[in-house]
């Protein structure tokens, strides 16, 4: 009798380790699992627009063709009025992180600076001065266009949607702590620099 209480017991102890084994081996793959969704998650994000500008600008526009072996040279000219309208953002896939399985915690090395995301420019030309042997035509759109973005491209620093855009990286930050924490991990942006105002916002 005693042989098959002992026999029981020693069972039922091996039986608590091995389920204490696999419930462990679960637990762990699903905190792998979880990591790799939200870190997905993230990076599907792709790119946010935070800070969005409007540009008015007059841009002169000149070109000079030399004719007949550079004896005669034609120019023709325009005023061009570009009406534009850029996105400043981050680009997600540019966000350095990763995952602490044990403590459950996201960690993040490093965030993208603002970017120009898109520039869309509206051209109208005025004022056009065609030269006798050197006219405008279609493919000079093409060339605008191209010169056009340069051009506001240019302007940008000038302006402050660069400074604002920074300023939106918190929000953008806190958007990740947010998600992270809707499954009960943790969001490490320590490494981060944050003006020190800002830091305690997100606490």
């Amino acid at each position: 009798m005693e042989l098959l209480f002992l026999g029981l017991a020693i069972g039922a102890i091996i039986s608590y380790f091995i389920f204490q084994k696999f419930t462990s081996v679960k637990k762990k793959n699903l905190t792998e699992k979880q990591s790799v969704i939200l870190l997905d998650k993230i990076k599907k994000v792709s790119k946010l627009i935070t800070v969005e500008g409007e540009f008015a600008e007059i841009y002169h526009h000149e070109n000079t063709q030399e004719k007949f072996l550079g004896l005669i040279s034609s120019k023709k000219k325009a005023i061009i009025i570009i009406n534009a309208k850029t996105h400043i953002g981050f680009d997600f896939r540019k966000i350095r992180m990763h995952a602490d399985n044990a403590k459950k915690i996201i960690v993040m090395s490093e965030f993208p600076k603002p970017e120009v995301l898109s520039i869309e420019p509206n051209i109208q030309f005025y004022d056009i001065q065609n030269g006798l042997l050197n006219k405008f035509n279609s493919e000079d759109l093409t060339q605008v266009n191209k010169e056009a973005k340069e051009f506001i491209l240019q302007k940008i620093p000038e302006s402050n949607l660069m400074q604002t855009a920074s300023l939106e990286a918190l929000e953008a930050i806190a958007l990740m702590k947010n998600l992270v924490e809707t499954i009960g991990w943790e969001l490490d942006y320590s490494a981060i620099e944050l003006p020190e105002g800002d830091q305690k916002l997100l606490e």
